[in-house]
C-alpha cells in the first residue's frame, strides 16, 4: 500500500485537475491550480498570451517568442514593439502629474539594512531559536490582551440593492460569498451616511470592479449626480464588471501603483468636496500604502476609510504606518517579519498543500501533525488570529495619531470569509473639511 506522503507526492506531480473546457485556453496555471480561462487562439488549443514559442515556423508572421519583460507569456515577434508599450509587466515610469515615484511607499529604512531584511525575510519559523519564538508569541498576547481583546464590534448591515442578486438559486458558493461582502460593505456606507452627493469614491486595488458596480448602481438609484467614482489599479484587467455599467461617465479607472499616487494631482477629485476611501480585502501592504496615500497629501485626504482587511503575510516594514506602536512596544524588525510570518496560521488550517489534503483523505486518514511544530493547530490558529489583529491596530493608532476616529469592525461571520475584519475611521470633526 502506497504512503500517505508517496501519495500525495504523486497527486502533486501527475494531476491537472479536470480538463480544461473546450473554449478554454490548454495552459495549466500551477499557481492557481487550474487551468487558463482565456478563449484559444483560432486553429490552437492556447490564448495568445500562453501560445508556446515555436523553434520551428513555417511562417515568419507566426513566429511567437517569450515577452522579455515576463517570460511567463508569448508574443508575436513582429509585434515585440507595440507590445513593450502596453505590457503589463513594462516599467510603470510616468510623466503624468499624479504619478510621483514611491511618495506613499514609506520612509527609506534606516534602522535596518537591505542585506538585513533579505535575511530577515528568508527566514524559515522552524529554524527561530525557542526563546526568539516564544518571547515574540509572548509579546504579542500582551498586545492583544492590552488593546484587543472583546473590543471588536460585530456590524450587522447590508445593502438592499443586492439583496436579489444574493438570493439567485443557481449562484455558486464562491459567488455568494463575495456578494455578501460587498453588500455589507455598502450596507456600513449607508448606515454611515456617506453616500451623499458632492463624493468621490475612491477604491484602492479596485480589481475587475465588483464592489465599484454595485456601489454605482446605488449611487444611480438614489440620483447623486454629482458623486464619483475613481477606480485605481495598477494593473489593466479585461472582463471588468464596471463596463457593464449603463453609465459610463460616472466611474473612471486610473492606472497607477499606490505607491506612486499622489491624489492632489488628479483632476477627477476636483469635482467633488469630499473623499471616500474604500477597498474590499486590500493585501498586505496594499492597505498601509492607502492609508499614505489618503492621508499623507494634505491638498486631497480621505474623508472617511472602509478597507476589508487581509493578507498580512504580505505587510512590508517600510510601507507599514503602524511602525511606531510596534517599536513602543519593543518590538523589532526581525520580529516583525517573524509575526508576517505567524500570521498565516489563522488562515490556513493544516498548513498542508490541497493536493496532499486530497491524497490523505483519499486515503481516510486525518492530516498528521508535523514533528517540527512546537504548537498545536489551534494554538498556530489563535496566534495567528492575535498577530493579524495586533498588525491591524498599529494601523488604527496611526489613524488616530492623524485626526481620525478609528476601529477595527466584523462586518460579516466567520463562515462568509476568515478575513472578516473591516478598518473602520472618520476624520474627527474638528478636523473636517468645510463642506458647502
Amino acid at each position: 500500500m502506497m504512503s500517505d506522503d508517496s501519495a500525495a507526492k504523486k497527486i502533486k506531480m501527475t494531476e491537472h485537475a479536470a480538463a480544461p473546457a473546450d473554449d478554454h485556453c490548454a495552459h495549466y496555471v500551477h499557481r492557481k491550480k487550474r487551468y487558463c480561462k482565456m478563449t484559444p487562439n483560432k486553429g490552437s488549443v492556447y490564448c495568445g498570451a500562453h501560445e508556446p514559442a515555436s523553434e520551428v515556423i513555417d511562417d515568419p508572421a507566426a513566429e511567437r517568442i517569450p515577452c522579455p519583460l515576463d517570460p511567463k507569456h508569448t508574443v508575436f515577434k513582429r509585434k515585440l514593439a507595440k507590445h513593450l508599450k502596453i505590457c503589463n509587466a513594462r516599467d510603470q515610469d510616468s510623466n503624468l502629474p499624479y504619478i510621483v515615484r514611491n511618495i506613499n511607499a514609506g520612509e527609506e529604512l534606516v534602522d535596518v539594512t537591505e542585506q538585513d531584511m533579505e535575511d530577515y525575510c528568508s527566514l524559515k519559523l522552524h529554524t527561530v531559536e525557542d526563546a526568539e519564538f516564544y518571547g515574540v508569541i509572548d509579546k504579542v498576547k500582551r498586545l492583544y490582551e492590552t488593546h484587543i481583546a472583546n473590543k471588536i464590534e460585530q456590524l450587522d448591515k447590508r445593502h438592499s440593492s443586492l439583496k436579489e442578486a444574493i438570493e439567485e438559486e443557481d449562484l455558486g458558493m464562491e459567488t455568494r460569498r463575495h456578494l455578501v461582502q460587498t453588500s455589507a460593505l455598502l450596507g456600513i456606507l449607508q448606515e454611515d451616511q456617506q453616500l451623499i452627493d458632492n463624493t468621490s469614491f475612491i477604491e484602492f486595488g479596485a480589481g475587475k470592479g465588483q464592489l465599484a458596480f454595485f456601489l454605482a448602481t446605488a449611487l444611480e438609484s438614489q440620483k447623486l449626480s454629482n458623486s464619483q467614482l475613481l477606480l485605481i489599479d495598477r494593473l489593466s484587467l479585461r472582463h471588468k464588471k464596471d463596463n457593464k455599467l449603463t453609465n459610463k461617465e460616472l466611474v473612471q479607472r486610473i492606472r497607477a501603483d499606490i505607491a506612486d499616487l499622489k491624489m492632489s494631482q488628479l483632476p477627477e477629485l476636483q469635482r467633488t468636496k469630499r473623499n471616500v476611501a474604500i477597498s474590499k480585502h486590500l493585501c498586505g501592504a496594499a492597505t498601509d500604502l492607502t492609508l499614505r496615500c489618503a492621508l499623507n497629501d494634505a491638498a486631497c485626504s480621505a474623508d472617511y476609510i472602509l478597507i476589508a482587511l487581509c493578507c498580512h503575510h504580505r505587510c512590508s516594514w517600510r510601507s507599514y504606518v503602524g511602525k511606531a506602536f510596534l517599536q513602543a512596544a519593543d518590538i523589532s524588525v526581525r520580529e516583525f517579519v517573524i509575526i508576517t510570518k505567524m500570521v498565516s496560521w489563522a488562515v490556513s488550517g493544516t498548513g498542508l498543500s490541497r493536493e496532499r489534503r486530497k491524497a490523505m483523505a483519499e486515503e481516510t486518514q486525518p492530516p498528521q501533525e508535523s514533528i517540527t511544530q512546537r504548537l498545536s493547530l489551534e494554538e498556530r490558529e489563535d496566534i495567528g488570529y492575535q498577530c493579524k489583529r495586533m498588525l491591524d491596530y498599529g494601523r488604527v493608532e496611526f489613524l488616530r495619531t492623524n485626526g481620525f476616529e478609528a476601529s477595527l469592525k466584523f462586518y460579516v461571520p466567520r463562515n462568509i470569509t476568515l478575513e472578516n475584519v473591516i478598518l473602520l475611521a472618520r476624520r474627527k470633526p474638528n478636523n473636517e473639511k468645510s463642506i458647502s
